[in-house]
């Protein structure tokens, strides 16, 4: 016996009531006339199933997300040949959706739907709850070990049952394909791009520590880099604390792009020609969806709404970078409301979306020792595979050889077995930020440039002929010049 929960606007109610109950093996519990109702029943334990129009006054993806929290698997009504109202309950995760004047065959058909769709999604998730699990991706793993199955990569590794599969396709109008992996650090694609990329475009999250070890300037860098390389990438400011993506890149951020993708998203708005509006390209290749400009916007960031702009990101670039805060407390243990918003869910739910971490720790000892503990901090969350990155390596903070010091303490005290070092060039990185660009273009030949280069390399191989080429062409130009100022100097 199915038990029905309704929650319907007043023209359909009745209607939609009168065919459920005829149905076979199918009795409506409850007729909620609001969405407070619904969620007071659901929390109740009432109900397996629930109705609701497209034009329920306060249905959002929050709702939805919470429905679904409580195992009860959603049905979404529209009016006939609404067009809209059907895009717009399945951008809101619903993917079971009827019109108000659908058969009583149809109706049969989308509840056993829908319960399939609900233990599918039950399923999935056991792996990721399930008590005495390991996370893939410990601190002390190797950069180089062994490929990640993608069944085993946390939160990334699986879709949502509610998606639309119109998420899988590209801004272009082309198919993607719907599982992939990014190199050799995830697993073995089945379905290639002929570059060799990643079927499922990849997220990277770049986390830190607190005391501002260099998270954003990691992030720029990276991403800017991928897109010299001629590969699409979306650079996320998820930092809820203190986002300066765009300060950092000389842009506005009165709009916040975060802020209105996730609004979008809750509403169910959020499509891919919106996300491309709201994440302007500010370079070739190279898209930006900028942070919140005032920390006490956090509450704008929840993590079901981050969650479906992830998602949705994936179809848009081939790389997802995510600039991520730097607490991991999960404080909804100390909160009364267990449905209230918690302030590090964007870093948490970024860094289960995450397929690769890029764990970056300063080269000070005092840097250090919060590296240490923050990443055993990280192995407790769930996340992507984390790659050790320490940043401004100098010998006046450690002594002679930083690296050979660096990476033995790391080995001892974290089990870490490789690490990457980005080298302190103070000049080249102010320089940089008062011209309101990333170090690719302001000092492309920078050692620091090089490092990240190396660390993208390493990351997503198959973005490594990108970089061959953008070096020729460099050395082309230079070519040019030279050859131009010979001839200068000879008339």
């Amino acid at each position: 016996m199915s038990e029905v929960l309704t929650a319907l606007s007043p023209q359909w109610e009745s209607g939609v009531a009168t065919t459920l109950e005829g149905l076979r093996g199918v009795s409506v519990t409850r007729r909620c006339a609001d969405v407070a109702e619904l969620l007071s029943v659901a929390d109740a334990g009432v109900g397996d199933t629930a109705v609701v129009s497209s034009d329920l006054r306060g249905l959002d993806l929050a709702v939805v997300d919470r429905l679904r929290a409580d195992g009860i698997h959603v049905v979404g009504v529209h009016p006939a040949d609404d067009e809209a109202a059907e895009r717009r309950l399945r951008q809101l995760t619903i993917s079971v959706t009827l019109p108000v004047d659908a058969a009583a065959d149809r109706w049969q058909q989308a509840l056993e739907e829908g319960a399939f769709t609900t233990d599918a999604l039950e399923a999935a998730l056991a792996p990721l709850t399930g008590e005495g699990e390991s996370r893939p991706g410990d601190p002390g793993a190797d950069v180089a070990g062994e490929p990640v199955d993608d069944d085993t990569t946390g939160a990334a590794g699986w879709r949502p049952a509610g998606s639309p599969e119109s998420d899988h396709v590209a801004a272009d109008g082309e198919p993607r394909s719907g599982d992939g992996d990014a190199g050799a650090l995830l697993g073995s694609g089945t379905d290639r791009p002929r570059d060799g990329g990643p079927g499922r475009a990849p997220v990277i999250a770049v986390w830190g520590p607190t005391g501002a070890p260099g998270r954003t300037t990691v992030a720029t860098t990276l991403a800017a880099e991928l897109a010299g390389r001629g590969v699409q990438t979306l650079l996320v400011d998820a930092d809820t604390y203190g986002g300066c993506v765009a300060q950092a890149l000389g842009l506005l951020d009165e709009a916040p792009g975060i802020a209105a993708a996730c609004r979008a998203a809750d509403q169910g708005l959020l499509d891919l020609p919106a996300l491309s509006r709201i994440a302007p390209q500010v370079v070739p290749g190279l898209r930006v969806l900028t942070g919140l400009p005032k920390a006490e916007r956090w509450p704008e960031v929840r993590a079901a709404t981050l969650e479906r702009v992830l998602e949705l990101s994936r179809s848009l670039v081939r790389v997802v970078v995510v600039d991520c805060g730097f607490c991991l407390e999960d404080d909804e243990e100390l909160s009364y409301d267990t449905v209230a918003p918690r302030r590090n869910e964007a870093t948490l739910t970024s860094l289960a979306a995450s397929d690769l971490v890029v764990a970056v720790g300063g080269a000070d000892p005092v840097a250090l020792q919060r590296f240490v503990r923050g990443l055993q901090e990280l192995g407790t969350v769930p996340s992507g595979s984390p790659v050790a990155v320490v940043n401004r390596v100098r010998s006046s903070a450690v002594g002679s050889r930083p690296e050979s010091r660096i990476a033995d303490s790391l080995q001892r005290f974290a089990g870490l077995g490789s690490v990457r070092f980005v080298p302190d060039d103070p000049a080249t990185l102010d320089g940089a930020l008062l011209a309101g660009r990333s170090v690719v273009e302001h000092a492309p030949d920078s050692p620091v440039r090089r490092a990240v280069a190396d660390l993208a390399t390493g990351l997503l191989p198959w973005t490594a002929s990108g970089e061959r080429r953008q070096r020729r062409e460099r050395r082309r130009r230079g070519s040019r010049l030279g050859r131009r100022s010979s001839a200068a100097v000879e008339a």
